[in-house]
């Protein structure tokens, strides 16, 4: 009997040790060199400069369930910003939300008919709680309509240049969920879908833009409707009960996913002493998973890359340090770069990097110079961050690039010495053409 209590206390202590390794699975590091996303696709940004610094089938079009829900997000801080709402703007709940809110199987707490509520508070249960009828009434207070909001949805991703997505609707739900209430000119099979790139770009402009987006994702629980809401995303720090063990330092938002079609799916960000990464992940296998793998890409962006001011404020280029200057007191003009040049670095790899200068042709003549007076801080042209090795790119198009710039002022020439000038140019020319002349004798 005694070996029968130990051999059981055993097996109890062995599932213990089991069960606290799961919950503790989302801090698991990888090596970068093994670095292995399990998803259908991902990718991890530079928020600061832009810069990819891993993907993977990052082009894949698929849906991106409730991730729809940060363009959602972006325009309704876009019209609070242009004062057409208020954070204290009440509207109320139309039958098509409420025929969605009504539906236990969708996100959301249940919304009341005939009540007012705020754009704070619907806003707080669209962010927090991804609740897919809070969404569509904000969407249309934003747009009279969903339809009118759908198409404002992809005006906004064309204009952040965002490619390869598809908005049909506010709230990721998927277009058959939605019955005869989905938008006008869109399909009954239709879903909205987005690149773990586009959606990148999406998060990217979304925090540049309202960086008080994540002030609300980052809010672990609060009150809504009389109710209690959690947040979807179990990477912030200090959540509740067992999901504790799946936070991140750092972590403050941004927004999670999920329906049949598309998966898990998860775009996180984090900040650790000033360095912000952006992640995306795609279709993965379930609700840890989405967390765990981005935990994977998040450690490799805080332990292989540092970020790295490359070059200073007012560097000048090599083999470019000066511009020629038509009708000027001076005859050239220093350039230089504007502002400095900073992005993540992988470790050791500080010297791969230089920068490429082109002119700004519209600034120039027909000799290829500026024209006096130029002043200090007029742009000249712009300067290209190249890496010399695996290239994964910028999300903004093409590469990391500053202005280049008039490093002093160089002022227009008196009309006398213009004058001179012109008088020598003339003679200069008259003895050209003799000189020639005199050559065709001989």
């Amino acid at each position: 009997m005694k070996h029968l209590f130990k051999a059981s206390m055993i097996g109890l202590l062995a599932m213990l040790i089991t069960f606290n390794t799961f919950l503790a699975k989302p801090l698991d590091t990888q090596a970068a060199e093994g670095l292995d996303i399990e998803a259908e696709s991902a990718i991890l940004i530079d928020a600061n400069s832009g810069e990819i610094l891993y993907a993977k089938q990052a082009d894949l079009t698929l849906p991106p369930a409730s991730m729809t829900k940060m363009m959602s997000e972006y325009l309704i801080l876009d019209a609070i910003a242009a004062g057409d709402i208020s954070w204290d703007t009440t509207t109320q709940v139309s039958d098509y939300a409420y025929s969605i809110s009504s539906n236990t199987d969708f996100s959301g707490t249940g919304l009341t008919q005939n009540k007012d509520y705020t754009v704070r508070d619907l806003y707080n249960g669209m962010a927090i709680n991804s609740d897919n009828a809070a969404t569509i009434v904000l969407a249309e207070l934003v747009g009279g309509s969903e339809t009118e909001f759908v198409k404002m949805m992809n005006e906004k991703a064309e204009e952040i240049g965002m490619k390869d997505y598809k908005f049909v609707n506010s709230s990721g739900l998927s277009n058959s969920d939605l019955g005869d209430n989905r938008a006008e000119g869109t399909n009954i099979n239709d879903e909205n879908l987005m690149t773990a790139k586009s959606t990148g770009i999406l998060a990217y402009n979304l925090i540049k833009d309202h960086p008080e987006a994540l002030e609300v994702s980052s809010v672990t629980q609060t009150d809504f409707d009389g109710k209690q809401i959690t947040n979807w995303n179990w990477m912030l720090p200090n959540m509740p009960g067992y999901l504790e063990a799946y936070g991140y330092e750092g972590m403050d938002g941004l927004k999670t996913g999920h329906t049949d079609v598309a998966g898990y799916c998860f775009t996180g960000t984090a900040e650790r002493d000033g360095q912000r990464y952006i992640t995306v992940i795609m279709k993965s296998a379930s609700e840890e998973a989405r967390f765990q793998e981005t935990a994977k890409l998040l450690d490799y962006g805080f332990k292989q890359f540092e970020q790295a001011e490359l070059y200073k404020a007012g560097t000048e280029i090599k083999d470019h340090a000066s511009v020629p200057v038509a009708k000027g007191k001076e005859d050239s003009v220093a350039i230089s770069t504007k502002d400095a040049v900073t992005t993540s670095v992988k470790n050791g790899e500080e010297d791969k990097y230089h920068l490429e200068y082109k002119v700004d042709k519209d600034k120039l003549d027909a000799d290829g110079e500026l024209v006096a007076p130029v002043k200090k801080g007029d742009k000249v042209g712009t300067a290209t961050l190249v890496y010399d090795g695996d290239d994964q790119g910028n999300i903004n198009g093409g590469s990391y690039t500053v202005d280049v710039v008039a490093s002093e002022d160089v002022e227009k020439s008196n009309w006398f010495m213009l004058s001179l000038g012109a008088i020598g140019d003339f003679f200069a020319g008259i003895f050209t053409s003799v000189s020639d002349t005199v050559k065709g004798w001989f």
